[in-house]
């Protein structure tokens, strides 16, 4: 609607036609969804189920900073000045899909962030300490990437399975000719095209097994094509997903969401709004205004302000 009506303003500006026929139409409405802000108690689960201390760091930093995915993983070490404590954002990595690669470049960096202007922000003392750790131990050049996949040949591990045993499975459906078979066999997978996890599994097993007795070509392992940066999808399947699962949180927890924590935070603990409107590099403050009193316990406390006004009269 949007868009038509911008193409009827410009060609009745341009005296194309005389009448605007988006003039006066009313679109149905659509309501607004309660916006979800992880707590810090939920950051600390998932935190603890990150699985090694670079993923740590790389969610702590994104939290602590409010950085969108593609400033954090572009970050360089000589973008962190160490003894001020200052975080220069002036790039962005952007990650293209295959049909717009040309010559294999998986990312291209953008010489400025979305905002399309440099900013600055603060780091507080003990995400710098961490940072500074981890560039000495990884002995990281001013120019290195400061989160980065370091060992692509290493990235997809062999995914273990669990043999199942048929006969504590049960049967399968009756297929179109009333026939059952054991959940957990390759039959059941065949002839009842029973799709559940444990006969996908069976069939799983039995091709490795073929393949391992070189009755089958090997299929070749799995790589992620990366020059270092650590691909979104594969950040998300492997690290992300995993850690949110074993925090038991559900799914309106996700990566973007830590920018979104980052701006909550700041304003409950009561940071001046226009400082964090210039620490997330929004174009209007309006935008950051959507983060006031989003965190749960904002509510409770307009609950026991109201209480507390109420109990004047007993």
């Amino acid at each position: 609607m949007v868009i038509l009506s911008a193409i009827f303003t410009t060609a009745l500006t341009d005296q194309v036609i005389t009448i605007h026929p988006c003039k006066g139409v009313k679109t149905p409405a659509v309501p607004k969804r309660v916006r979800r802000i992880i707590t810090p108690e939920q950051f600390d689960d998932l935190y603890a189920a990150l699985p090694n201390n670079d993923m740590r760091l790389l969610v702590e930093t994104d939290i602590e900073s409010g950085l969108r995915y593609g400033e954090l993983t572009e970050l360089r070490v000589k973008d962190l000045n160490r003894s001020t404590r200052k975080l220069m954002v002036s790039r962005v990595v952007v990650e293209l899909t295959k049909r717009f690669q040309t010559d294999g470049n998986r990312f291209v960096v953008k010489e400025y962030p979305k905002d399309e202007e440099e900013r600055e922000l603060g780091l507080s003392a003990q995400i710098t300490r961490k940072i500074d750790a981890h560039i000495r131990e990884n002995n990281l050049q001013p120019d290195d990437l400061l989160f980065a996949i370091r060992e692509p040949e290493n990235l997809q591990a062999p995914r273990l399975r669990v043999v199942p045993n048929p006969d504590e499975l049960g049967l399968t459906e009756p297929n179109a000719q009333g026939r059952q078979y054991r959940h957990g066999t390759t039959t059941a997978y065949a002839s009842a095209r029973c799709r559940c996890v444990h006969c996908r599994a069976a069939v799983a097993i039995y091709r490795a097994e073929r393949r391992a007795a070189g009755k089958d070509k090997p299929r070749q392992r799995r790589t992620v094509t990366t020059d270092g940066h650590i691909p979104r999808s594969w950040f998300r399947q492997n690290v992300w997903l995993p850690a949110r699962a074993a925090a038991g949180l559900d799914s309106t927890v996700q990566v973007k969401g830590l920018r979104s924590a980052h701006a909550s935070w700041l304003l409950a603990g009561g940071a001046d709004i226009q400082i964090v409107k210039e620490r997330l590099g929004h174009g209007s403050i309006l935008t950051t205004q959507k983060y006031l009193g989003s965190l749960p316990e904002a509510d409770d406390e307009a609950v026991d302000a109201f209480s507390k006004i109420r109990r004047r009269s007993s």
